[in-house]
């Protein structure tokens, strides 16, 4: 069968594995017959969770921790890597436990979405979950700060720019259309 030609079209693609975790991708690409390919990168590492949980109180666990991509510290939901052979609501159950001390009562996946469809081919596996009580004692792990705050404090943060990671607020944004939080009042 003969099919029509197809653009835009990858006529090459090369890997660079820089890390456990990262690999450069380069692609070459067609846009229409007879035009010069052009370069295209992206960088390729595991997908991830990111967690939008509340406390029985009310409250939502946020961590603070240095980031060195943007050499600050920010403020984020609890969030992570999916380990190879794990299950997505696994890694989300996990990363809560271990970066405030929160277990799991309810799990409801958000979404799954594209981190950067320009940059990353990774996607973000979003959660809402619904704790127990903190278990007593908790230590966060070296490097993280756990803050609990309520959804008018937090949407105060995001609106004074200190709590601004899109796929925090993306993740806010999920939470909200399907009816897990109100961060302001009714629709």
């Amino acid at each position: 069968m003969n099919r029509p030609e197809s653009w835009p079209r990858i006529t090459r693609t090369s890997k660079s594995r820089i890390s456990p975790w990262v690999t450069l991708t380069a692609r070459e690409v067609e846009f229409s017959s007879g035009t010069a390919s052009e370069t295209y990168h992206s960088v390729e590492t595991f997908d991830y969770v990111v967690v939008l949980a509340i406390s029985p109180e009310g409250l939502v666990p946020l961590v603070r921790q240095y980031r060195p991509a943007v050499e600050d510290f920010t403020l984020e939901l609890p969030a992570g890597l999916i380990d190879p052979g794990e299950q997505a609501a696994s890694s989300a159950v996990r990363e809560l436990l271990e970066e405030t001390g929160f277990p799991s009562r309810a799990v409801h996946l958000l979404g799954v979405n594209k981190t950067d469809a320009g940059r990353l081919s990774n996607r973000v596996h979003s959660y809402f979950i619904e704790t127990e009580a903190r278990i007593p004692g908790f230590a966060p792990e070296a490097g993280v700060e756990t803050l609990l705050a309520s959804p008018p404090e937090l949407v105060n943060m995001i609106m004074g720019g200190l709590f601004d990671a899109q796929i925090a607020l993306g993740t806010l944004l999920l939470a909200d259309l399907q009816g897990h939080l109100r961060l302001r009042g009714s629709p």
